[in-house]
Protein backbone atom coordinates (compact mmCIF):
# COMPACT_ATOMS: atom_id res chain seq x y z
CA UNK A 1 0.00 0.00 0.00
CA UNK A 2 1.30 3.44 -0.95
CA UNK A 3 -0.26 6.45 0.79
CA UNK A 4 0.34 10.18 0.59
CA UNK A 5 -0.71 12.75 3.15
CA UNK A 6 -0.35 16.49 3.56
CA UNK A 7 -1.94 16.31 7.03
CA UNK A 8 0.17 13.73 8.83
CA UNK A 9 -1.20 12.45 12.12
CA UNK A 10 -0.22 8.83 12.88
CA UNK A 11 -3.55 7.75 14.36
CA UNK A 12 -5.61 9.59 11.72
CA UNK A 13 -3.50 8.44 8.77
CA UNK A 14 -3.49 4.73 9.60
CA UNK A 15 -6.85 4.32 11.33
CA UNK A 16 -8.62 3.24 8.12
CA UNK A 17 -5.95 0.73 7.04
CA UNK A 18 -7.08 -2.02 9.42
CA UNK A 19 -3.61 -3.42 10.06
CA UNK A 20 -2.50 -3.57 6.40
CA UNK A 21 1.21 -3.01 5.74
CA UNK A 22 2.14 0.40 4.37
CA UNK A 23 5.24 0.24 2.18
CA UNK A 24 5.92 3.96 1.78
CA UNK A 25 4.37 6.98 3.44
CA UNK A 26 4.89 10.15 1.37
CA UNK A 27 4.94 13.34 3.40
CA UNK A 28 4.27 16.94 2.44
CA UNK A 29 3.44 18.79 5.65
CA UNK A 30 5.01 22.16 6.54
CA UNK A 31 3.18 22.64 9.85
CA UNK A 32 5.00 19.99 11.90
CA UNK A 33 8.76 19.94 12.56
CA UNK A 34 10.74 17.38 10.61
CA UNK A 35 12.24 15.81 13.71
CA UNK A 36 8.81 15.47 15.35
CA UNK A 37 7.36 13.88 12.23
CA UNK A 38 10.35 11.57 11.79
CA UNK A 39 10.06 10.51 15.43
CA UNK A 40 6.38 9.59 14.94
CA UNK A 41 7.30 7.63 11.82
CA UNK A 42 10.02 5.78 13.72
CA UNK A 43 7.41 4.64 16.25
CA UNK A 44 5.23 3.38 13.39
CA UNK A 45 8.19 1.59 11.80
CA UNK A 46 9.03 -0.05 15.14
CA UNK A 47 5.40 -1.15 15.45
CA UNK A 48 5.50 -2.67 11.97
CA UNK A 49 2.86 -0.32 10.59
CA UNK A 50 5.02 1.17 7.83
CA UNK A 51 8.23 0.09 6.15
CA UNK A 52 9.71 3.13 4.42
CA UNK A 53 9.41 6.90 4.30
CA UNK A 54 8.99 9.03 1.19
CA UNK A 55 9.11 12.80 0.76
CA UNK A 56 7.00 14.97 -1.54
CA UNK A 57 7.68 18.33 -3.23
CA UNK A 58 10.79 18.73 -1.14
CA UNK A 59 13.82 20.97 -1.63
CA UNK A 60 17.52 20.11 -1.38
CA UNK A 61 17.67 21.75 2.03
CA UNK A 62 14.59 19.82 3.13
CA UNK A 63 16.10 16.51 2.03
CA UNK A 64 19.24 17.25 4.04
CA UNK A 65 17.14 18.16 7.09
CA UNK A 66 15.28 14.87 6.76
CA UNK A 67 18.55 12.96 6.47
CA UNK A 68 19.81 14.64 9.65
CA UNK A 69 16.60 13.83 11.57
CA UNK A 70 16.54 10.21 10.42
CA UNK A 71 20.20 9.73 11.31
CA UNK A 72 19.53 11.04 14.81
CA UNK A 73 16.73 8.49 15.18
CA UNK A 74 18.59 5.58 13.62
CA UNK A 75 16.23 5.19 10.67
CA UNK A 76 18.42 6.69 7.95
CA UNK A 77 17.98 3.57 5.77
CA UNK A 78 14.19 3.99 5.86
CA UNK A 79 14.17 7.26 3.89
CA UNK A 80 13.65 5.81 0.43
CA UNK A 81 12.00 8.15 -2.08
CA UNK A 82 11.08 11.68 -3.08
CA UNK A 83 8.01 12.61 -5.14
CA UNK A 84 8.62 15.83 -7.10
CA UNK A 85 7.50 17.18 -10.46
CA UNK A 86 9.74 16.05 -13.33
CA UNK A 87 9.15 15.99 -17.07
CA UNK A 88 10.56 17.28 -20.36
CA UNK A 89 9.29 20.79 -19.59
CA UNK A 90 10.37 20.86 -15.94
CA UNK A 91 13.80 19.36 -15.25
CA UNK A 92 14.65 21.41 -12.16
CA UNK A 93 15.31 18.19 -10.26
CA UNK A 94 18.42 17.72 -12.44
CA UNK A 95 20.40 20.24 -10.40
CA UNK A 96 21.60 19.99 -6.80
CA UNK A 97 18.49 18.08 -5.71
CA UNK A 98 19.45 15.15 -7.94
CA UNK A 99 22.97 15.28 -6.53
CA UNK A 100 21.73 15.17 -2.94
CA UNK A 101 19.31 12.33 -3.63
CA UNK A 102 22.01 10.35 -5.44
CA UNK A 103 24.40 10.82 -2.52
CA UNK A 104 21.78 9.69 0.00
CA UNK A 105 20.40 6.90 -2.22
CA UNK A 106 16.89 8.40 -2.50
CA UNK A 107 14.91 7.47 -5.62
CA UNK A 108 12.63 9.85 -7.52
CA UNK A 109 8.92 9.12 -8.04
CA UNK A 110 8.18 11.85 -10.60
CA UNK A 111 4.65 13.21 -10.91
CA UNK A 112 3.13 14.89 -13.98
CA UNK A 113 5.54 13.18 -16.36
CA UNK A 114 3.18 14.31 -19.18
CA UNK A 115 2.89 17.86 -17.82
CA UNK A 116 -0.78 17.40 -17.04
CA UNK A 117 -1.33 15.93 -20.51
CA UNK A 118 0.28 18.73 -22.54
CA UNK A 119 3.18 16.47 -23.59
CA UNK A 120 0.76 13.91 -24.99
CA UNK A 121 0.38 16.15 -28.06
CA UNK A 122 -3.41 15.98 -28.03
CA UNK A 123 -3.92 19.70 -27.43
CA UNK A 124 -1.99 20.92 -30.45
CA UNK A 125 -3.23 20.26 -33.99
CA UNK A 126 0.29 20.66 -35.39
CA UNK A 127 1.57 17.76 -33.25
CA UNK A 128 -1.57 15.64 -33.45
CA UNK A 129 -0.53 12.85 -35.80
CA UNK A 130 -2.51 9.70 -36.52
CA UNK A 131 -0.88 7.97 -33.54
CA UNK A 132 -1.91 10.63 -31.00
CA UNK A 133 -5.01 10.04 -28.88
CA UNK A 134 -7.30 12.99 -29.51
CA UNK A 135 -8.57 15.29 -26.78
CA UNK A 136 -12.26 15.18 -25.85
CA UNK A 137 -14.68 17.18 -23.74
CA UNK A 138 -13.51 15.03 -20.83
CA UNK A 139 -9.82 15.88 -21.28
CA UNK A 140 -8.30 17.65 -18.30
CA UNK A 141 -7.51 21.04 -19.84
CA UNK A 142 -10.84 21.10 -21.71
CA UNK A 143 -12.90 20.16 -18.68
CA UNK A 144 -10.89 22.34 -16.29
CA UNK A 145 -9.70 25.35 -18.35
CA UNK A 146 -7.99 27.04 -15.38
CA UNK A 147 -6.23 23.93 -14.08
CA UNK A 148 -2.40 23.84 -13.95
CA UNK A 149 -1.91 27.15 -15.75
CA UNK A 150 1.81 26.51 -16.30
CA UNK A 151 0.94 23.56 -18.57
CA UNK A 152 -2.53 24.48 -19.76
CA UNK A 153 -2.28 25.15 -23.53
CA UNK A 154 -4.54 28.21 -23.14
CA UNK A 155 -2.53 29.85 -20.38
CA UNK A 156 1.07 28.64 -20.60
CA UNK A 157 3.78 30.67 -22.33
CA UNK A 158 4.94 30.44 -25.94
CA UNK A 159 8.26 28.82 -25.03
CA UNK A 160 6.45 25.92 -23.40
CA UNK A 161 4.24 25.36 -26.44
CA UNK A 162 7.20 25.62 -28.84
CA UNK A 163 9.23 23.12 -26.82
CA UNK A 164 6.25 20.76 -26.70
CA UNK A 165 6.05 20.83 -30.50
CA UNK A 166 9.77 20.12 -30.84
CA UNK A 167 9.54 17.13 -28.50
CA UNK A 168 6.57 15.82 -30.50
CA UNK A 169 8.70 16.03 -33.67
CA UNK A 170 11.46 14.04 -31.99
CA UNK A 171 8.91 11.41 -30.96
CA UNK A 172 7.56 11.14 -34.50
CA UNK A 173 11.05 10.69 -35.96
CA UNK A 174 11.73 7.97 -33.37
CA UNK A 175 8.50 6.12 -34.19
CA UNK A 176 6.97 6.92 -30.82
CA UNK A 177 3.94 8.85 -29.63
CA UNK A 178 4.69 12.09 -27.75
CA UNK A 179 3.54 10.39 -24.53
CA UNK A 180 5.87 7.45 -25.03
CA UNK A 181 8.82 9.78 -25.63
CA UNK A 182 8.02 11.78 -22.49
CA UNK A 183 7.71 8.64 -20.36
CA UNK A 184 10.74 7.03 -21.96
CA UNK A 185 12.82 10.10 -21.18
CA UNK A 186 11.86 10.06 -17.51
CA UNK A 187 12.62 6.34 -17.33
CA UNK A 188 16.10 6.99 -18.75
CA UNK A 189 17.17 9.10 -15.78
CA UNK A 190 19.54 7.36 -13.38
CA UNK A 191 17.68 8.64 -10.31
CA UNK A 192 14.56 6.90 -11.61
CA UNK A 193 16.18 3.74 -13.00
CA UNK A 194 18.23 2.97 -9.89
CA UNK A 195 15.65 3.10 -7.11
CA UNK A 196 12.68 5.17 -8.29
CA UNK A 197 9.66 4.65 -10.51
CA UNK A 198 7.22 6.61 -12.68
CA UNK A 199 3.80 7.84 -11.58
CA UNK A 200 1.32 7.52 -14.43
CA UNK A 201 -2.19 8.87 -14.87
CA UNK A 202 -4.92 8.19 -17.42
CA UNK A 203 -8.62 8.87 -17.86
CA UNK A 204 -9.30 6.18 -20.46
CA UNK A 205 -8.16 2.60 -21.02
CA UNK A 206 -6.69 3.68 -24.37
CA UNK A 207 -4.49 6.23 -22.64
CA UNK A 208 -3.45 3.73 -19.99
CA UNK A 209 -2.36 1.21 -22.63
CA UNK A 210 -0.33 3.87 -24.44
CA UNK A 211 1.35 5.00 -21.22
CA UNK A 212 2.18 1.45 -20.18
CA UNK A 213 3.71 0.57 -23.57
CA UNK A 214 7.18 1.91 -22.66
CA UNK A 215 7.25 -0.52 -19.72
CA UNK A 216 5.72 -3.54 -21.43
CA UNK A 217 7.90 -3.20 -24.54
CA UNK A 218 10.86 -1.90 -22.53
CA UNK A 219 11.16 1.18 -24.75
CA UNK A 220 14.46 2.85 -23.99
CA UNK A 221 15.58 5.96 -25.84
CA UNK A 222 18.89 5.74 -27.71
CA UNK A 223 21.71 8.26 -27.41
CA UNK A 224 20.71 10.13 -30.57
CA UNK A 225 17.16 10.73 -29.30
CA UNK A 226 18.42 11.77 -25.87
CA UNK A 227 20.87 14.18 -27.49
CA UNK A 228 18.07 15.80 -29.51
CA UNK A 229 16.03 16.15 -26.33
CA UNK A 230 18.93 17.87 -24.61
CA UNK A 231 19.33 20.25 -27.57
CA UNK A 232 15.76 21.43 -27.08
CA UNK A 233 16.26 21.66 -23.33
CA UNK A 234 19.40 23.78 -23.66
CA UNK A 235 17.60 26.32 -25.82
CA UNK A 236 14.42 26.24 -23.75
CA UNK A 237 15.32 25.24 -20.20
CA UNK A 238 12.30 24.49 -18.00
CA UNK A 239 10.09 26.88 -20.01
CA UNK A 240 6.95 26.26 -17.95
CA UNK A 241 8.77 27.64 -14.89
CA UNK A 242 9.42 31.01 -16.54
CA UNK A 243 7.21 34.09 -16.33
Amino acid sequence: IFIQTADFRPSKTLRHLSGKKVIITVLSDDDISILETASALKDMIDEGKIRYIGLSNESTFGVCQWINACEQLGIRDKLATIQNSYNLLDRRFDSELAEACHHYDIGLLPWSVLAGGLLSGKYNKRTMGDNVIKSTSNSRFVKFPEYMTRWNPKTTNTMTLDATEKYAEIASDAGLTPSQLAIGFVRSREFVKKNGSVILGATTMEQLKENLAPFENDIMLDEEVLARIDEVHLTSRDPCCSL
